[in-house]
């Protein structure tokens, strides 16, 4: 699924494309909605960059065996492409 957000709307809320992306990954793993990897793949960064800009928002990496057993499954099938 594609979501289409109008340039409008990121200029009034002063922000990019990418930044956008980061906030709703941010959000979204905050929320327990996503996990690590998966929020690190929607901001388009790497795991450790990702951990870095929850670092810098004071936000706490909640990792439970659910959590780590859905990331494993994730880089195996990203390793499997």
């Amino acid at each position: 699924m594609g979501l289409i957000i109008e340039d409008e709307i990121l200029k009034i809320a002063k922000m990019t494309e990418e930044e956008l992306r980061q906030e709703i990954a941010l959000l979204l793993f905050q929320r327990g909605k996503l996990t690590l990897a998966q929020a690190a793949r929607l901001a388009r960064m790497d795991r450790l960059r990702f951990q870095h800009l929850l670092a810098s928002r004071e936000v706490p990496v909640h990792y439970d065996q659910e959590g780590w057993e859905k990331d494993l499954k994730a880089l195996e099938e990203l390793n499997a492409s």
